[in-house]
């Protein structure tokens, strides 16, 4: 039995109602790893095949970028949305093809935050969907700009700008919201702005920005995720980087969807380098009283988080890479 911390409402002020429903897939379109040979299917992981029309020739790309494709089944119904579009301009293309992924299938796009490594192939991905203009979910600070790591005074590195025009020229219908926004038919919720409540998820020292002439440090407010909830089960939540901490992501899911059961969290957990590695400890502390069923880390989580999380909660951990197709079913 699911327990409700409140009433779910659809009055967006108060909480967010999402439909439950019988299955939800999820297919990492690109990720940081490829391996073809783990064979490790099961009944919930389903990895990259290599064979293709009967011949070994089948192969799918990584990159240091994230891109995944959910699809939800509620009785005779079923709706696709696609998190975030990876960081070269080639990798989810090719591997939607590989993968043997319709692009005419996706229904609407999400944009988890402003960073290349996940929206290099959005302009290659529009002008290839027959379907426009296409809904493209985002907060407004998507279009933040200029937004550069800063490493010092003299060295600092840009990341290139979106442009709400350029993307409508592309095929996009761009949804700005800073607030949860249901997509898919309501099985699926855009969690809009994340509350940062933990004292340990500082967000990252040395993303700057400009705005209104002043340089200053840049939280990435426009960073989110995606909540699902299965029937029975719980929240099934996806992060793209979690920039806001994934503890205030799996937190704010729980708050705005008013569902206390984590059946699974997936993405990257942003846990990588000298400045995240001493949370990593208190991360997987904090994550443990959730108590998801399966925990997916991916993409810019960490090496060594990623032992961490495998070796504190081996019952639950999924090792992720391009390609792989988890399956939840209620």
């Amino acid at each position: 039995m699911l327990k409700y911390s409140r009433k779910p409402l659809r009055d967006k002020e108060e909480g967010m109602q999402i439909r439950e429903v019988d299955r939800i897939e999820i297919t990492t379109i690109v990720d940081n790893v490829s391996d073809l040979l783990a064979l490790d299917s099961n009944e919930v992981v389903q990895r990259a095949q290599l064979a293709k029309e009967g011949k070994l020739q089948n192969q799918v790309l990584a990159e240091h970028g994230f891109s995944a494709l959910v699809r939800t089944f509620l009785a005779g119904e079923s709706h696709t949305v696609l998190l975030d579009a990876g960081l070269s301009s080639v990798a989810v293309p090719f591997n939607l093809e590989a993968l043997g992924i319709d692009p005419a299938d996706i229904e609407e796009m999400a944009l988890s935050h402003g960073h290349l490594d996940h929206f290099g192939a959005l302009y290659p991905l529009l002008e290839m969907l027959p379907r426009k203009p296409i809904p493209l979910v985002l907060h407004p600070d998507v279009f933040t700009s200029p937004r550069y790591l800063k490493f010092s005074e003299e060295f600092r590195v840009g990341f290139p700008e979106l442009k709400r025009e350029e993307l409508e020229r592309a095929g996009a219908e761009p949804v700005i919201t800073r607030d949860p926004y249901p997509m898919g038919g309501d099985t699926v919720l855009f969690l809009g702005e994340i509350e940062r409540e933990t004292d340990f998820e500082k967000g990252m020292p040395t993303a700057y920005c400009v705005k209104d002439g002043v340089e200053q440090w840049d939280p990435i407010s426009d960073d989110t995720a995606l909540a699902m909830l299965l029937r029975g089960k719980g929240l099934v939540i996806l992060s793209g980087c979690a920039h806001s901490g994934i503890i205030n992501t799996v937190r704010h899911a729980r708050k705005v969807t008013g569902v206390e059961e984590v059946h699974a969290v997936i993405g990257g957990f942003h846990l990588s380098g000298p400045s995240f590695e001493p949370i990593i400890g208190r991360t997987i502390e904090e994550m443990r009283v959730f108590s998801p069923s399966y925990l997916v880390p991916t993409h810019c989580t960490g090496p060594k988080a990623l032992r961490a999380f495998e070796d504190a909660m081996p019952g639950a951990f999924i090792r992720n890479l391009s390609g792989t197709r988890l399956i939840f079913s209620a």
